[in-house]
């Protein structure tokens, strides 16, 4: 991809055009699971939480927000499948416009990555695979414990048509709670993660085996999403080369270059996305840096370049962003967009704090995934408002 002159080359603060929406810079709300949405419903601490990081043609993206009562992996996350979460959501919703953001909807399965506590009637959590989440990683219970991954149940080829179908209500009524867009969860392990990644589709069906097998259900339920909300408020998050649960490649590369090939086609067809979010490799995840098993920095840097020039449309990244990645990505092109997650969690304010370089609050990793509706949730300091001294 060519690089922009010097003279003319955007910065994390310029305004940028991202198809019907006007954006008065580039740093966004990355999705983030914060488990206060007690009972499934999201209330008015987190209208409060998004309106704190909300600014002026500033765009965010809800944490992941579950798509069917067989969606969730962790207590207290909020879904978008019946009328009382949508009316939940439209409050939120409306705290955000009201602040003058750009709001769009993270819609999320997590497939295996459940357990039978979070399935209706205790069932066995669903995939592409009967092969669990192995015993590297953790699920957080309700009570606050970690527990162990159980087997899912390998999804009948006839049934994956309903998820689609899950998807794609789910977007229709997330613009009814009055979003102006959604993201697709395609990456981190989750389902759709769980059939394109080689590492845990072991089908032989039409929705494994050979890659275009595996992107196939990402190519379905974006079709079915596009078709009933439009391509213009549709965006796909993808993670080709981690490895946060199991979610392995043989061939990230190819894998994020064959996604990036068949949303430019789709967009010949159906009009542009309104953006495409690939986490850097560098994302971390329980506290420790995941760079993939798939080589260096240099390695990683060249994936994520190779995918910004062969897409065709606003491009976003995400992944361990400070301040000065995030101006250099902007900057040298490899970004249209930069999303932030942890630094936004104790800066309510991050946009101002990054445009005038000021010092930032550290964020306290044992309140990330609390029930508590104020504590490590809305009562960073913002510049404006420090925090009172006892």
């Amino acid at each position: 991809m060519d690089r922009p002159a010097p003279d003319q080359r955007p910065s994390l603060f310029s305004p940028y055009q991202m198809r019907r929406f006007s954006l008065s810079h580039r740093v966004v709300l990355a999705p983030m699971t914060r488990c206060r949405a007690i009972g499934g419903l999201p209330g008015p601490a987190l209208a409060e939480y998004y309106a704190q990081r909300s600014t002026q043609g500033g765009l965010l993206i809800s944490e992941g927000t579950i798509i069917s009562p067989a969606g969730p992996g962790f207590p207290h996350v909020p879904g978008i499948y019946n009328q009382e979460q949508i009316h939940a959501w439209k409050k939120v919703v409306d705290a955000v416009h009201a602040k003058g953001s750009i709001f769009f909807c993270q819609l999320w399965h997590v497939g295996r990555a459940s357990h039978q506590v979070y399935q209706p009637n205790g069932a066995a959590p669903i995939s592409s695979t009967d092969k669990p989440v192995s015993g590297r990683w953790k699920i957080l219970m309700p009570d606050g414990s970690y527990g162990v991954y159980p087997k899912p149940r390998r999804l009948a080829t006839s049934e994956i048509l309903d998820i689609v179908e899950q998807y794609r209500q789910a977007a229709i009524n997330a613009i009814e709670a009055g979003f102006d867009g959604i993201e697709i969860h395609g990456a981190h392990g989750y389902i759709i993660d769980q059939f394109l990644k080689d590492g845990i589709n072991d089908r032989t069906d039409g929705y494994g085996g050979s890659l275009p097998n595996r992107c196939r259900f990402l190519l379905e339920v974006t079709k079915a999403v596009v078709s009933a909300i439009g391509s213009d408020r549709v965006a796909v998050r993808i993670s080709p080369a981690i490895d946060h649960l199991d979610a392995y490649d043989s061939n990230p590369l190819q894998l994020g270059t064959a996604v990036v090939e068949w949303l430019n086609a789709l967009q010949k067809e159906s009009g542009q996305l309104a953006y495409l979010h690939v986490t850097q490799p560098r994302y971390a995840a329980y506290g420790q840096t995941e760079s993939g098993p798939h080589g260096s920095a240099e390695e990683e840097s060249r994936l994520m370049r190779t995918l910004r020039g062969a897409y065709r449309g606003t491009f976003m990244c995400s992944g361990g962003y400070t301040r000065e990645l995030g101006l250099e990505a902007v900057e040298s092109g490899d970004a249209d967009l930069v999303s932030y997650g942890r630094l936004f969690i104790s800066n309510p304010d991050l946009v101002e704090r990054l445009r005038l370089n000021a010092d930032l609050n550290r964020y306290d990793r044992k309140t990330f995934y609390t029930p508590d509706p104020v504590v490590g949730y809305t009562d960073y300091p913002s510049l404006a408002k420090p925090k009172s001294r006892m």
